[in-house]
């Protein structure tokens, strides 16, 4: 979607009577600021999602080997860890 330079004037100038030059700033910032914040929350999820996967690849056979009692203390010691 490309936008042409008559139709950029015209948005501009829309903000500019919705907001008031004044709040455009603010307005450009908080906007800026919630983009950096959404692009670090998606770049620590996949972070997460990878070493769940590598730690849960790593340990499956452990898993596969322990008696119930050893699996319920593991559990219980991760979420305890998560929670951290």
């Amino acid at each position: 979607m490309n936008f042409g330079t008559t139709e950029i004037i015209l948005i501009v100038a829309v903000l500019f009577l919705l907001f008031g030059a004044s709040r455009l700033p603010q307005l450009a910032k908080s906007l800026g600021q919630s983009r950096k914040a959404f692009k670090e929350g998606m770049r620590e999820a996949e972070e997460e999602e990878r070493a769940e996967k590598q730690l849960s690849s790593a340990q499956a056979p452990q898993i596969s080997q322990m008696s119930d009692e050893a699996l319920a203390e593991e559990l219980r010691r991760r979420a305890e860890a998560k929670t951290s």
